[in-house]
């Protein structure tokens, strides 16, 4: 399927790795002009030769820190008056911890990152998007946002925001002929989640195997997903065969969320 992204222009925020780095290296496959930006410098390079081997083509690499308004406007500056077609917004954390154990600031650090960053980029990048005519903005959430996990309050609570951000967004920049959708990603085997299984088999002394299977057996599909499997809807969202899909939290959980 021809998502019609050949010669539009596309930024992925948290673009070196996991569901961010699968969308870039799509989006470049079915021939867009990709943009990736992190945080990271050396993760970011190491990311553009991935994509490079996969794509045949490397994505521009910027160093940006979306929580930082300082590092957003040089981005937005290197832009320059270029439309931009595709903002995704896949820059994100989580922090397991019980209720009774976050303090304020713990609160306040997931807020800036997650909330906060993710509105400093929309609103950065709004004047390029309006120039594009039919710009799409996708925002990556978790199912966790409508299916609660213990242990995961704060993004729980952030995540429900990202779909709220979405929704409003969706209404306001209808005239301006953006579409904005947020993509819900249920427990899909990225870094992060790599990382996790490796501390929770250390913790519990168990094989990261075991760690995988066990989070696995209330997922009716009984494994995890992949970036790719959740970046495939990122791009659809992101591209112009989606024009008239906007307002849409859409989950990519095999089968997880179990409201109606």
């Amino acid at each position: 399927m021809d998502l019609g992204m050949h010669g539009r222009r596309a930024l992925v925020i948290g673009g070196s790795s996991g569901i961010g780095l699968a969308t870039a290296g799509l989006l470049l496959r079915e021939g867009a002009s990709v943009l990736i930006a992190g945080r990271d410098a050396a993760r970011l390079d190491t990311a553009s030769e991935t994509l490079r081997a996969q794509a045949g083509t490397a994505p521009e690499a910027i160093v940006c820190d979306q929580s930082d308004p300082a590092s957003l406007a040089a981005l937005v500056a290197h832009l320059g008056d270029e439309p931009l077609h595709a903002l995704v917004c896949a820059a994100g954390g989580s922090r397991r911890s019980a209720f009774e154990d976050l303090s304020d600031e713990a609160w306040l650090e997931n807020y800036e990152f997650n909330i906060l960053g993710t509105v400093r980029a929309v609103r950065a990048f709004l004047p390029a998007l309006r120039r594009a005519g039919d710009g799409r903005v996708v925002l990556l959430g978790a199912v966790s946002a409508r299916q609660p996990t213990a242990h995961q309050v704060v993004s729980n609570v952030h995540k429900a925001g990202v779909l709220a951000l979405a929704k409003t967004l969706a209404i306001e920049l209808a005239p301006d002929g953006i579409a904005v959708n947020s993509v819900s990603p249920g427990r899909a085997l990225t870094p992060l989640w790599q990382n996790r299984a490796a501390q929770m088999s250390r913790d519990e002394g168990i094989p990261e195997a075991e760690v995988l299977a066990r989070a696995s057996a209330d997922i009716p599909m009984r494994r995890f997903g992949t970036a790719e499997e959740v970046a495939a809807m990122v791009a659809f969202l992101a591209a112009p065969v989606a024009a008239y899909v906007t307002g849409q939290g859409v989950a990519v959980d095999g089968g997880w969320q179990r409201g109606v």
